[in-house]
């Protein structure tokens, strides 16, 4: 299955909400181009990960690029959705201290009022 993403916007920051899998190859490219195109206009990601059904190491490799970016950019990328296995993975990879993961929308949007 190919990777679906839709953007919107809530309280002043772009949601990604995305459908499919993160994969090595053309997923993880298209993931990868939005959002950098993303970081040049806003300050706030948020990656809906609810409708993703599987992440492969290369997707894991581009989310971890995704927040380096984002922090280059002077920006900030959180996660919401995580399904039981990708947070057990990202557990086990320690991934979980580099990367924002929060429980629900509400809880990321609150998040970033101190910015």
């Amino acid at each position: 299955m190919d990777l679906k993403i839709e953007t919107r916007q809530a309280d002043g920051v772009t949601i990604l909400s995305c459908r499919g899998r993160i994969v090595f190859g053309e997923e993880s490219s298209s993931l990868r181009d939005k959002v950098k195109q993303l970081l040049g206009t806003t300050q706030q990601v948020l990656l809906d990960l609810s409708g993703v059904n599987y992440v492969d190491s290369g997707g894991l490799a581009t989310l971890v690029s995704l927040n380096s970016a984002a922090l280059a950019a002077g920006a900030e990328m959180k996660l919401i959705g995580l399904d039981a296995r990708l947070n057990d993975v990202l557990q086990t990879t320690r991934l979980n201290r580099l990367l924002q993961i929060y429980v629900d929308e509400q809880q990321a949007l609150a998040s970033f009022k101190g910015i």
